[in-house]
């Protein structure tokens, strides 16, 4: 049987018109994190928000910030996403030059360091920076949108990065985007997720409570 999963709600899919009152109900049907989506528009082609909008949600959410940098030169605004909220800083792999620089740069204010890769990049990628990371972003869909479509080959880069943590002693967290919802989580569960990000699946859901429970696969109470 398939683990229980830990569930991020990525709020670039609630309603920005009501975005505090979205927050505050998912928070209170018992999320562990909040995603947050911040894209440029030039790493990615969307745009987002940035540092303000996500700090605007410190009395709205009861939930750390897992904070998703989906920007070119990310180490130029770091410091403006470290609230006493913000748990995790993820950056692209793609988007760094000096990654190692980038993730000491994370850790020195205070902050855990996450790491992405897109679904063309290659898991092994990361194999000499496993030690000094604190969470594996696996995109399973393009970033940049929300609403897209799960690609199945993800599940190999997670079975590969769960299969290194546990091979190698490592304390990293290894994470999903894209795609997720209640109908496909037991597979990505299978696979050895530790966190699911789910947007459209949760804060578009006629039953939020439920299909939270389902992704993170526990039984209903």
């Amino acid at each position: 049987m398939a683990k229980v999963a830990m569930i991020s709600p990525s709020i670039l899919a609630a309603d920005f018109a009501r975005l505090g009152e979205d927050v505050k109900d998912v928070c209170a049907r018992g999320i562990d994190y909040l995603h947050i989506d911040v894209m440029d528009g030039a790493f990615v082609p969307n745009i987002s928000f940035g540092p303000a909008v996500m700090k605007s949600l410190l009395g709205y959410s009861s939930a750390k910030f897992d904070v998703h940098l989906m920007i070119e030169g990310p180490d130029r605004y770091i410091e403006k996403f470290v609230t006493d909220n913000t748990e995790f800083i993820t950056v692209h792999y793609e988007a760094c030059p000096d990654l190692a620089s980038t993730l000491e740069h994370i850790h020195s204010l205070g902050v855990k360091a996450g790491v992405s890769i897109k679904p063309g990049t290659a898991p092994e990628v990361l194999d000499e920076f496993l030690g000094d990371i604190d969470l594996v972003l696996v995109m399973s869909v393009e970033p940049g949108f929300g609403g897209q479509k799960f690609m199945p080959d993800s599940l190999n880069k997670i079975r590969y990065y769960a299969d290194k943590k546990a091979a190698e002693g490592y304390s990293y967290i290894v994470e999903v985007d894209g795609g997720v919802s209640s109908a496909n989580a037991e597979i990505v569960r299978e696979a050895g997720i530790d966190l699911i990000v789910a947007g459209s699946a949760v804060f578009k859901a006629p039953d939020r409570t439920a299909e939270i429970i389902a992704i993170r696969g526990e039984a209903m109470k």
